[in-house]
């Protein structure tokens, strides 16, 4: 965990650098009403427990929906959000503009929002679930607010898109501190909570397009890879990386770290369909770049070859999406090369390619999130069929 195709993806590229550049963000009161058939809420997952005698229900996933009155695309969009956050990540943002959510909703797209399990809405059990961990101020202020004052990464100092002055008493600041939770400290029991209750909303709607971001990328791999036919693309923002070890970021001159192995599978830390199998996570034979594949960058661990294929993730279309400032500039290329390297091929999007500039790991929050949410719908319009 970090810590504080060719030809064809060249024409994706250059369509949508051409809608990005017709899109500005225009102001909360500039919106139209919003025009729904139906919204609500519901919960899937969960099974009781009993804890001193008393029965209780864990694993439970808070779900909110919201399908607009003229529904444009075949595959609705299942949003995740990431760690120390919930839900309202898309519902939002903290100076008070819609978020991701109402953008697709306005597309056409029905949208599922949600809270993991132990998160938000959905209760946390303690004598399931184990202790919690929740992270300070500082830890916002050094990865995303404000970040450009600390540069702990090469591309930190490129940020430019928060919403309000950066300071820790800022209004705008106040709203996403307001806003963080505590979250289940077993990095490895979230992924699994949040791995079947993600599968049982899939069954529950049925196929859908996956939106992960930054943490919940590690659930969306094996959710693809237990129910192919039921996600229809995978939209990987800033997903939780690099491939097997973390980094720590601890500023120039030297910038990266290693940090401890987190994602024993490659791609998340529970079980993926490999071919040829692997009995468990010791059976991947891995090795790193003796170089970075470019400056400010990481050395990427990859298989040894010849490497096991992830055959499951070959069905969909996917999309890894960067932004220019994040902390995660330095690495997600080596999420995408490992992907590759297990034969899918993946979308690569890094936004300063299309002259999306200054945007930190929470772009969904930051003065340009629906210029980017364009970028997202414009890749979706191509990668899948709408309803004609």
């Amino acid at each position: 965990m970090q810590r504080i195709s060719a030809g064809r993806t060249g024409r994706v590229l250059l369509s949508i650098a051409l809608l990005a550049c017709g899109v500005t963000s225009a102001p909360a009161a500039d919106d139209p009403p919003l025009a729904i058939a139906r919204d609500g809420f519901f919960y899937v997952g969960g099974k009781s427990v009993t804890l001193n005698g008393r029965p209780y229900m864990s694993g439970q996933m808070y779900v909110e929906f919201r399908v607009p009155a003229k529904q444009a695309h075949l595959f609705p969009i299942v949003m995740v959000h990431g760690g120390t956050m919930s839900g309202t990540n898309f519902t939002g943002t903290p100076d008070g503009r819609e978020g991701w959510a109402q953008f697709f909703v306005r597309r056409g797209y029905a949208v599922y929002v949600v809270d993991q399990p132990g998160r938000g809405r959905s209760a946390h059990v303690a004598g399931v679930y184990g202790p919690t961990e929740q992270v300070d101020r500082q830890n916002s202020q050094r990865r995303y607010i404000a970040q450009e004052k600390y540069k702990l990464w090469p591309q930190a100092h490129l940020h430019t898109q928060w919403p309000g002055s950066g300071e820790p008493e800022d209004p705008v600041v106040q709203q996403l501190v307001a806003s963080q939770l505590p979250a289940i400290k077993d990095f490895k029991e979230q992924q699994v909570l949040n791995r079947d209750a993600l599968v049982a909303l899939l069954d529950r709607i049925g196929p859908a397009v996956l939106l992960v971001h930054s943490q919940a990328g590690a659930f969306g791999w094996p959710v693809a890879d237990a129910r192919p036919g039921l996600v229809k693309a995978i939209l990987a923002i800033e997903p939780n990386g690099p491939p097997f070890y973390g980094v720590d970021f601890v500023g120039a001159p030297d910038y990266f770290r290693q940090g401890p192995l987190a994602l024993t599978y490659g791609l998340t830390a529970v079980p993926l369909t490999y071919a040829p199998p692997v009995a468990d996570a010791s059976g991947l034979a891995v090795i790193q770049q003796d170089k970075a594949d470019g400056p400010d960058l990481v050395k990427c661990w990859m298989q040894k070859e010849p490497a096991r294929q992830l055959p499951n993730l070959r069905t969909m279309p996917i999309l890894v999406l960067t932004a220019e400032a994040s902390y995660h500039a330095p690495y997600d290329h080596c999420t995408v090369k490992y992907l590759r390297q297990a034969g899918v091929e993946p979308a690569f999007i890094r936004l300063a390619d299309l002259g999306i500039r200054g945007n930190s790991h929470v772009m969904m929050l930051e003065k340009n999130n629906r210029e980017i949410a364009a970028v997202i719908a414009r890749w979706l319009d191509q990668a899948l069929p709408s309803k004609g």
